[in-house]
């Protein structure tokens, strides 16, 4: 994808209203992929850079370049006039909080965000462990099959077919 995106980036290097860029989430850009959230590579993500939602559509270039066709300003505090009468409401909500309010909002849905990535990994890990013991039950059954003089069963079938075979 890396080729792609790269072409990508050069189309709208000009652009002053979209920019298309990457990070390195394993160098200098460690800090900025925790705070967005990133958890696997490659990552794209859109939108306010206050708020930017991940991407899930294709990844061919002309995937990206269809997509990135359509981007421009979103509904933000900076553009509410481009917000649906629901975000604009919401947004008139959170600016009229507080700032230690709305840090303290921010903190709580952080913590349930982790909270439902903390519980879907130890699923995760709990079906990684259902797994690994049902493919070495398997594993032991096959070969407990196997053991049991299939091997000698199969040879005795053939040998038996081609004796058949000669009279």
């Amino acid at each position: 994808m890396k080729p792609d995106w790269d072409k990508l980036m050069k189309e709208y290097e000009s652009s002053s209203s979209i920019l298309i860029a990457d990070v390195d989430c394993t160098a200098g850009g460690k800090s900025k992929c925790e705070e967005i959230g990133i958890r696997g590579y490659p990552t794209i993500k859109y939108g306010d850079p206050d708020d930017l939602q991940d991407y899930s559509g294709g990844r061919s270039l002309a995937d990206l370049q269809k997509f990135a066709m359509g981007l421009g300003p979103m509904c933000s505090p900076a553009n509410p006039e481009l917000c649906s009468d629901e975000k604009k409401k919401q947004l008139d909500e959170f600016m009229a909080l507080d700032a230690s309010k709305r840090e303290s909002m921010i903190k709580d849905k952080e913590a349930e965000i982790e909270k439902l990535e903390s519980g879907f990994k130890t699923f995760v890990e709990g079906l990684q462990k259902q797994y690994q013991e049902g493919s070495d039950k398997k594993d032991k059954d096959v070969e407990e099959i196997k053991s049991s003089g299939l091997g000698l069963l199969k040879a005795v079938h053939n040998h038996a077919k081609k004796q058949k075979g000669e009279l």
